[in-house]
């Protein structure tokens, strides 16, 4: 009797548990939870649409992909729970999306692509990182570490790097792009011959390329072709927090629902949380302009104008940013989810933002050309906001004075192009006409 009663109980609980852990995932139930599946050990299908690795590729013989390579299901090798239920017969679902020996090339060996890195190695996941210098490749498999990024963190075992690109992509059967956007036309362009032709790509650059206002969908298919399916990964990700294993929310989107999926089981465990999006266009638009915001927050600060001026700036340049994204379209519900305002606060109050601090430098009356020239990272957000005036000009649709509707990504690129100094362009900001707080409401089509 007690049995049955246990029984019972437990088929009364598992619907229960089911809709408790799809609604700590993202759109299509992409769970990202560790150890989330039940499905083990079994053979599924082999995956399909990859391009096959030849026969005669092989790594070098001091490369750690020598080492046995068992079918990789998930974050803990592990199938997935779908709320259908987990009944044997069930398809892989969002923990069971990779039905084969998951092996990542990750391009750029910055801060971010080398988190990213330990994440994929944290999974069990075997990773190469491509990097410019050969010198650096061997200090990073000697010594397990970068010399100038991340700290000097040790980093896992399960990554190596080469700075030749015919080895790089021998067998990686993803391919990470973690190149800063105004470089990357030229890096895909010198690895173009090694890359893969279908192989997928998930990017984690942001910005808006300088002279052809080309976002970074953009560059990707005109630079590696057409045959493959790409991904964007974004939302408040500081490198060194990640690297540290800190707890860390983002949004991948793709037109391709299966490359999703397959993205949070590469990426997702205990410590990195992702939610998935079809949007790419938002998620685009999110990552580029909130860089530029974060350069005006940094000059309110430097400025000493107060934690109300910065607040008012900050959601003032969240409309601005959902305005931009709306009219090219996207979604406003992507803009206020982790890759729109989740990314914003972080970048715009976080300590350790490029952005912010190249903002706060301005403020405080540093000349633009010593702050560039005495940094050795990249501040996406720089070459953004001379570029986002430029896209929303020519972009967007006509529209009278479009520096009155978007005054603070205006006001900042005025400031880097020299035109006026950082007080100057927050004073114009309190002087602007009064009218209704979101005057854009009708002014884009409904979303659908």
């Amino acid at each position: 009797m007690q049995a049955m009663l246990a029984s019972r109980q437990r088929g009364l609980l598992a619907p229960l548990l089911c809709v408790l852990l799809a609604l700590q995932g993202g759109e299509g139930f992409s769970l990202g939870l560790p150890g989330a599946g039940l499905r083990t050990g079994r053979a599924w299908p082999a995956h399909t649409g990859r391009s096959p690795t030849p026969a005669a590729s092989a790594p070098p013989r001091s490369s750690p992909l020598l080492a046995p390579r068992p079918a990789i299901r998930g974050a803990a090798g592990l199938g997935g729970l779908r709320m259908a239920g987990n009944l044997p017969s069930d398809p892989p679902g969002p923990r069971g999306a990779i039905t084969h020996a998951a092996r990542v090339t990750v391009m750029g060996g910055g801060n971010f692509g080398l988190c990213l890195a330990t994440v994929l190695a944290s999974n069990k996941i075997p990773v190469t990182i491509l990097v410019r210098r050969q010198e650096v490749a061997d200090i990073l498999n000697k010594e397990h570490k970068h010399p100038n990024y991340l700290n000097g963190m040790e980093l896992p075992k399960l990554i190596y790097a080469t700075a030749d690109g015919s080895e790089a992509f021998l067998d990686a059967t993803y391919i990470l792009h973690a190149v800063p956007t105004q470089y990357s036309r030229e890096f895909l362009r010198n690895v173009a011959e090694h890359i893969p032709p279908t192989t997928s790509i998930i990017c984690v650059s942001k910005g808006i390329e300088s002279g052809t206002l080309s976002l970074m969908k953009d560059i990707l298919v005109e630079e590696t072709g057409t045959m493959r399916e790409l991904a964007f990964l974004s939302g408040p990700s500081f490198a060194k927090e990640i690297a540290a294993g800190l707890a860390t929310a983002v949004t991948v989107a793709s037109a391709s629902e299966r490359l999703c999926d397959e993205t949070v089981e590469l990426f997702a465990n205990s410590n990195f949380k992702v939610f998935t999006s079809s949007d790419v266009m938002g998620v685009e638009i999110g990552g580029a302009v909130k860089n530029v915001i974060a350069i005006a927050a940094g000059m309110c600060e430097g400025l000493g104008l107060g934690t109300n001026a910065m607040s008012a700036l900050v959601t003032r340049g969240c409309l601005e940013m959902t305005m931009v994204a709306k009219a090219v379209g996207g979604k406003r519900s992507t803009l206020m989810g982790l890759s729109g305002v989740g990314d914003t606060f972080g970048t715009c109050f976080g300590p350790l933002s490029r952005n912010r601090q190249l903002g706060y430098r301005l403020g405080k009356g540093e000349k633009l050309d010593d702050i560039l020239g005495g940094s050795t990272e990249v501040a996406e957000g720089y070459a953004t906001s001379l570029s986002l005036v430029d896209y929303i000009d020519n972009k967007l649709p006509d529209s009278f004075r479009k520096d009155l509707k978007f005054p603070i990504l205006y006001g900042v690129a005025g400031i880097l192009k020299g035109e006026i100094t950082p007080q100057d362009g927050m004073e114009a900001l309190m002087v602007l006409p009064i009218r209704s707080e979101v005057f854009d409401a009708d002014m884009w089509p409904a979303e659908t």
